[in-house]
């Protein structure tokens, strides 16, 4: 019962955080959202500091684990078919998961106020993705399946106009499917691009 009320806490916290930054969410409306009094909530969380922090321990957690990290990397596609696959499955799970919606939100407003944030944010838009698609890379480069080139700045080049489309998805909502088109051309072309020819 208590880890589902913490997880109610954190769930709850992650919507206001998310709408209205840390400064401006107050523990008495969080409270009053999950239907608990305030010291109720202090039973399960010392502080607002404690429940940021166990809310983003939580969410980096959750990514790493449904879209992979350096520590829980996908397996290296046998064709290019399949690297095609595995990247338009992140984006979509990226793009339409309401935590992870919610989650770039908190860390776009909240980066230039919390020094974890800033570092989070920069695993998450930049570091992280291109990092875990420079292994990948360099497996596949290994296997024949894609030129052999930097993986790194590969990665870079690959990941960066995705992640710039995905932040559209976030600001104009009503542009999401054609910003969805978008990236799966731009996957398939960047394939094309750099798949080896026997591959």
């Amino acid at each position: 019962m208590e880890n589902t009320t913490k997880n109610r806490i954190l769930d709850e916290a992650l919507i206001l955080f998310a709408e209205n930054g840390y400064k401006g969410t107050n523990l008495r409306d969080l409270a009053a959202g999950l239907g608990l009094s305030k010291s109720a909530l202090y039973k399960h969380y010392e502080s607002k500091e404690d429940i940021w922090n166990a809310l983003l321990d939580k969410m980096e957690v959750y990514y790493a684990r449904q879209f992979g990290s350096l520590d829980n990397l996908p397996p290296i596609p046998d064709s290019c078919e399949e690297l095609i696959t595995l990247s338009m499955q992140q984006i979509h799970f990226t793009v339409h998961d309401p935590q992870i919606i919610l989650t770039r939100k908190l860390l776009l407003t909240e980066q230039f106020h919390d020094a974890r944030v800033c570092r989070l944010a920069t695993k998450h838009f930049l570091e992280g993705t291109a990092n875990l698609y420079a292994k990948v890379f360099e497996g596949m480069m290994e296997k024949g399946l894609l030129k052999k080139e930097d993986p790194v700045l590969l990665a870079f080049s690959y990941t960066a106009p995705i992640s710039a489309l995905v932040h559209l998805c976030d600001r104009e909502p009503d542009r999401k499917a054609e910003a969805m088109e978008k990236i799966h051309q731009f996957v398939r072309y960047f394939i094309a691009a750099y798949k080896e020819e026997q591959a």
